[in-house]
């Protein structure tokens, strides 16, 4: 049974700020109720300096107790290439980094541990959780997490 793509719900993680170096992006957590499946998307814009931590982390409660998600942890985890994955270096302007989800039988809440190493400028990025396979599709603007939705 195929998913439209307006089926989905967009989270706001990490949205398009100011560069960040030698420091840990602000990240907001994502509430994963009626959902099974999400999608981080981690957008990389212009870098000078490699990440010294990407992972996805999870927790049965709202703000506290996250954990690394084992297998969503750039570095050590295989990626879907069968080798193992690594942490996007400087090199790695504008390229998209993603992990990939399934929601059933996993913590209620998600969130990301990001951090850019200490480069000459370090790196802007933009990070956001595509939520789907809901159990309810959303139906305003504001349920797909967007100002406005445009569809024809």
């Amino acid at each position: 049974n195929m998913i439209g793509a307006q089926d989905v719900k967009f989270v706001s993680v990490t949205p398009p700020a100011a560069i960040v170096d030698n420091a840990s992006l602000t990240t907001a957590e994502v509430d994963t109720l009626g959902w099974d499946y999400a999608t981080y998307v981690v957008y990389l814009g212009a870098t000078d300096i490699a990440m010294t931590a990407l992972t996805v982390t999870e927790s049965d409660s709202a703000g506290s107790g996250h954990a690394s998600v084992t297998g969503l942890v750039w570095g050590t985890s295989s990626n879907i290439d069968g080798s193992t994955s690594a942490l996007p270096v400087a090199t790695d302007d504008n390229t998209f980094q993603i992990a990939q989800i399934n929601l059933v039988g996993r913590k209620r809440y998600l969130d990301l541990t990001a951090t850019v190493g200490d480069g000459t400028a370090g790196q802007f990025t933009a990070v956001l959780c595509i939520l789907s396979r809901g159990k309810v599709g959303p139906n305003t603007s504001a349920e797909s997490g967007a100002d406005e939705v445009l569809r024809v």
